[in-house]
This record gives structure tokens, sequence and C-alpha cells, in this order.
């Protein structure tokens, strides 16, 4: 992502200022250019995660109207499937169950280390990129 110091707008945080969340609150302005850019990730990767699925709409419509896809196009349509059950499982839990947002990191990490993918393809794509080339990592 381009940085541009000169351009940058501070970003108000008074919305998460309550008596409940004060110390998230002050996190977040501590390290708020981090969350700002974090955020933009992470929408910029559900952005190709619904890009991926409008593909894979498209795939399920040609097997309606003809009966049959490539082989390369039943691999992306089970890719993205796979990927809708992830975000759905992932989701689901992070919007109702309190305090999952400091378990998801965790659960992932271990999910990881035990061989489970818990991640959408978009998710990973930048890792395996950084993997690749360890001088791009910041």
């Amino acid at each position: 992502m381009i940085e541009d110091n000169d351009k940058r707008e501070e970003v108000d945080f008074s919305y998460f200022e309550t008596k409940e969340t004060q110390e998230f609150s002050e996190k977040l302005k501590t390290h708020g250019t981090k969350a700002t850019e974090v955020m933009k990730t992470f929408v910029s990767k559900m952005g190709t995660e619904a890009k991926e699925t409008r593909e894979a709409s498209k795939v399920v419509v040609k097997f309606l109207k003809e009966g049959k896809v490539s082989k390369e196009e039943e691999h992306e349509l089970k890719t993205q499937i796979y990927d809708l059950f992830k975000m759905a499982g992932i989701g689901i839990p992070f919007m109702l169950i309190p305090g999952s947002t400091l378990l998801m990191p965790f659960l992932i990490k271990l999910a990881k280390k035990k061989g489970i993918d818990l991640l959408p393809s978009a998710f990973k794509k930048e890792e395996e990129d950084t993997l690749d080339n360890p001088q791009d990592k910041k």
C-alpha cells in the first residue's frame, strides 16, 4: 500500500470512547495507523473474495446452461465454495461470540500448526508472496 505521510488523514476514534471501551480506544489511538492499514487490507481481501464468488457464480450458471465445465473451472468453483464455508465458520463466531476477536488469531495459528487451513484463499495470497520473496517483508 502506498504511504503518503503528507496526505494521511487523522482518524477519529471517539466513537469507541465509552466507559467500557476506554482501553480499546486508547490502543486504537496509539496504533491508529497500523489499525487503519489492517482494516484496509481486510476490506481489500474481502473484496477479492467477493470477486472470486462472482466468478464462481458464473461457473455455476455455465454448468446449469451447458451441463459441463472445464477441470479448471471445477477446481475454481470448489476452492471458492471452501472459502465461503471458511468465511462463514470464522465470520459467524466472530460476530456472535464475545471475545472472539481475541480468540480468532490464536485459533487460526493453532489450526495452522495442526495442518488445518481456516483462512480463505484471498487472505493467504499475500502470505505466500511474502514467503516467496522474504525481502518484501516489512
